[in-house]
């Protein structure tokens, strides 16, 4: 299959509401040729990296827009434009081999359409930008709904956290304690000649000069490392882990705040991880075992503590809640297409739910670190505030990093180009028991 026509396949999906890049683009990477699926999916990522700005363009270069049954021609559009745009593919070739995929949609009266606007674009399309950049969509790439929030919880940072969010994002690893330390597999890279820096933060954390298949990195097979961003590297240690513990890990998945968990504290009398669904636990499972780690998985909503609790209490509690995910896009671009206004407060309901059904299982004295990986305070600060206030046994401590910025509750981790996504933590104490 032509990548430009599995791209824009994936994409359609997205635009259509039906899925995410992470769910839609791997059946169609199956389908193309081994040598095209890097180009595959550079095109779907990166034309969902700078949507919001191809999408006003085409409007500009369009006579009416599509109907909802042609997502695919206008993601097959999108596709064109992402090319001229962004790639270094010559516009000769990124506009016939377009055009050249309506007749696999079965849309033979696309092509016509396709070839006299992506040829427009050709001639018009920097003017036309260039005309529209006072329009803070267009200049950011963001949605309005994103933009404007962004601008509104931060007024000096918004600019510089849209330009992260449209930067490819770093390849950070995680050194496994259990085998190096984080000195000691950097010097394995510098023997490998692979070019890397240790992380600000987080005491496991590498950035590597550049990405790199991981089939590739010393003891990847073996265990002694894995890819994770340094913010998500924070959660192990601000739990304060110690011997024979017992640690939940609520929503798990992919598993990589799991497996730290195991990797820094060899102790841990047993960590329990929950996610909602079992396929998600898949992932997880395979990780586990990679890295030689155990941990007892249950798939299950975390809220229906009747249906999974033992009645036994855990000294630690992670809870990364589902969230926005505003603070990772960089890495899942599709987030600016798939998510709404209306999804924050429904969120947030959803952390503060999560909040309540947990506390019950921490016991007096333990402590429970929130975290999301949001950049709005709506899912963070706000939600630990109204926690604290109908929670009279929660007190917050405070977190022992310096990365992000200090809230009126938590620390808030802003994307960084180069460096880590964005994040948030907060940390409470159990003090006592009833909640009256």
């Amino acid at each position: 299959m032509n990548p430009r026509l599995a791209a824009a396949r994936a994409l359609a999906a997205v635009l259509s509401g039906k899925a995410s890049l992470n769910s839609s683009l791997p059946t169609q990477l199956d389908k193309v040729e081994e040598r095209d699926r890097g180009l595959t999916q550079d095109l779907a990522f990166g034309t969902a990296r700078w949507q919001p700005r191809l999408e006003l363009l085409a409007a500009q270069l369009l006579q009416k827009p599509f109907k909802a049954a042609d997502s695919d021609v206008q993601a097959l559009l999108l596709v064109g434009l992402y090319q001229l745009f962004y790639t270094r593919i010559p516009a000769h070739a990124a506009i016939g081999e377009t055009v050249g995929c309506a007749d696999k949609l079965k849309k033979p009266w696309a092509k016509a359409l396709l070839n006299a606007v992506l040829r427009r674009a050709q001639r018009e399309g920097e003017e036309l930008l260039a005309s529209m950049e006072r329009d803070p969509v267009v200049r950011t790439a963001h949605p309005r709904w994103l933009q404007k929030s962004l601008k509104a919880f931060w007024p000096e940072q918004w600019e510089a956290i849209c330009a992260a969010n449209n930067a490819h994002p770093p390849m950070i690893l995680r050194v496994n304690r259990r085998h190096h330390s984080r000195d000691a597999y950097l010097a394995l890279l510098g023997e490998a000649g692979i070019a890397a820096a240790a992380c600000q933060y987080s005491r496991d954390g590498i950035v590597l000069a550049a990405a790199c298949d991981v089939r590739g990195l010393p003891g990847f097979a073996e265990g002694w490392i894995s890819v994770q961003d340094e913010a998500a590297q924070l959660a192990a240690d601000l739990l304060e882990l110690a011997p024979g513990q017992r640690v939940l890990d609520a929503c798990c998945a992919p598993g990589g705040k799991t497996c730290h968990l195991l990797e820094a504290e060899q102790g841990l009398a047993e960590v329990v991880a929950i996610d909602l669904e079992a396929k998600r636990l898949v992932r997880v499972r395979e990780n586990l075992a990679r890295l030689q780690l155990d941990a007892r998985l249950i798939a299950c909503d975390a809220r229906d503590t009747a249906n999974w609790w033992d009645g036994k209490t855990f000294q630690r509690i992670l809870l990364d809640a589902p969230c926005s995910a505003t603070g990772v896009i960089r890495r899942h671009p599709d987030i600016k297409l798939t998510r709404q206004a209306d999804d924050i407060p429904a969120l947030a309901t959803l952390q503060g739910e999560l909040l309540d059904a947990l506390w019950p299982t921490l016991e007096v004295g333990g402590m429970l670190l929130y975290a999301t990986c949001s950049s709005l305070p709506t899912e963070n600060t706000e939600v630990i505030e109204a926690f604290l206030a109908r929670t009279p046994g929660a007190r917050e401590l405070d977190l022992a990093t310096e990365a992000g910025l200090r809230q009126p509750h938590g620390r808030q981790l802003l994307a960084q180009e180069g460096g880590h996504d964005g994040f948030y933590y907060a940390k409470l104490i159990k003090i006592a028991a009833s909640r009256g």
